[in-house]
């Protein structure tokens, strides 16, 4: 054991110090794993190299995150957002907290076809601060509600990071994807029931309502939000009526938001180039990430790490509740310096088999490896929605942070809940498969 925590404090050195440098970190990766085939093992780095960059970058399970993500950038240059919060607005004047709920539940809906959390608090903030700034809701619950709520755009389907986890675990995307829902809808439940007793503890810091609106008034409002609506049906029934696979799905998406777009009025030719060049540039980053995450992984298996560190991590004798209390403590530590995907990618390859070896259901596991990220995202100093809401509002990352950690104590509440009943993630899937 002392060896491979020798190789293993070299590999992660040599990591560091490849990245310190200014590499990106894709590079970086295979920049380690080289070094350890090079030094480790008897098999040529550069042939190794060749055939697993090439067999990541090959993989059609992969083709749905480019087309996610295209979606997502297509409805961004929509009037989605100024839309949403006028049919929003009405229903949740009654509601204690009034406006603040509209962070949650749209972000919620504009999780539902995003798949990104930065771009589901960058679409919603810019929508709902100024409004919320001009009415009068303090900035410590508005910066803070919108943080925790962005959020759940790793959560709710469709999910960059949950095509990730299912490709680097090969686990079913379209089965992560459903298993989702259900803590998505319960994490939303439980930020909204913190906005009521927040607005219950302050009563003296809410604004009044709106003038009342009659209920056709109201449904009039939220006919801008059947179109998105529409989309997300359209995205997430396929896969769960199983017509289609979530590539198939992610191609739905595609099509549906570009009649979105034309129907609004909002698809030019500079908004569709300006889409497919900022989805392409986000899907690089990502695959050149995957890329060199796969060929650290296979180093780090012909070194015989993850077995390894698998049996020692057994030899602890920790129950399952005792490895997933460490492992939560591990990703956020990991948070504080990487961003998601990348933590999903590097420790994939160590982490599942020890996972595995302690009877953790693989699918459960992924959904509470998004929790756990979605916690990262919040952590500083290198918590992306803390980075999104730093350039909207042009505070401290420190005064973002403070605000936003009733939210990341809600999320540690989601995963002490999905621990003790389960079956919040497993039920949709099992009766997707008829079980």
């Amino acid at each position: 054991m002392n060896h491979d925590l020798t190789i293993t404090a070299l590999l992660i050195l040599a990591l560091f110090a490849i990245l310190a440098s200014g590499v990106w970190i894709g590079l970086a990766l295979s920049g380690a794993a080289w070094l350890a085939m090079q030094l480790f093992s008897s098999r040529p780095a550069g042939d190794a190299m060749a055939v697993t960059i090439w067999g990541s970058a090959s993989s059609w399970t992969l083709t749905a995150l480019p087309l996610f993500i295209w979606m997502g950038e297509i409805l961004f240059r929509t009037r989605l957002s100024s839309d949403m919060f006028k049919g929003l607005s009405p229903w949740v004047q009654a509601l204690p907290g009034r406006l603040l709920h509209t962070h949650v539940v749209g972000c919620a809906i504009f999780a539902a076809v995003s798949g990104s959390s930065a771009a589901t608090c960058a679409t919603i903030g810019k929508m709902t601060l100024p409004e919320l700034q001009r009415r009068g809701y303090p900035d410590d619950i508005a910066i803070g509600s919108l943080a925790g709520a962005g959020t759940l755009g790793l959560l709710i389907p469709p999910s960059i990071i949950m095509i990730v986890y299912g490709v680097s675990a090969d686990v079913s995307i379209a089965e992560l994807f459903i298993a989702g829902v259900l803590p998505g809808v319960m994490l939303a439940l439980l930020f909204s029931g913190y906005l009521v007793f927040w607005a219950w503890r302050h009563p003296d810091l809410v604004p009044p309502a709106d003038v009342p609106m009659s209920l056709a008034a109201k449904l009039k409002a939220s006919g801008s939000l059947i179109p998105v609506l529409l989309l997300i049906g359209a995205v997430l029934g396929s896969i769960y009526a199983g017509i289609a696979t979530a590539t198939e799905a992610a191609a739905v998406g595609v099509l549906g938001a570009l009649l979105l777009s034309a129907a609004q009025g909002s698809l030019s030719w500079a908004s569709f180039r300006d889409a497919l060049l900022g989805g392409t540039r986000l899907y690089c980053m990502i695959a050149l990430i995957l890329a060199g995450a796969s060929f650290l992984t296979l180093a780090m298996g012909y070194i015989g790490l993850p077995r390894h560190l698998a049996e020692w991590i057994a030899g602890l004798g920790l129950p399952a509740w005792g490895l997933l209390m460490a492992l939560t403590l591990f990703y956020i530590v990991l948070g504080c310096f990487l961003d998601g995907i990348s933590m999903v990618v590097l420790t994939m390859g160590v982490i599942l088999p020890t996972v595995l070896k302690a009877g953790i259901d693989p699918l459960w596991f992924g959904i509470f490896i998004v929790l756990v990220v979605e916690m990262a995202q919040i952590t500083p100093p290198v918590g992306f929605n803390l980075f999104v809401l730093q350039g909207m509002t042009r505070r401290e990352i420190g005064y973002i942070a403070r605000v936003t950690l009733p939210f990341f104590l809600l999320m540690a509440a989601a995963l002490a809940l999905i621990y003790l009943m389960p079956s919040i993630v497993t039920y949709l899937p099992q009766r997707m498969r008829g079980g």
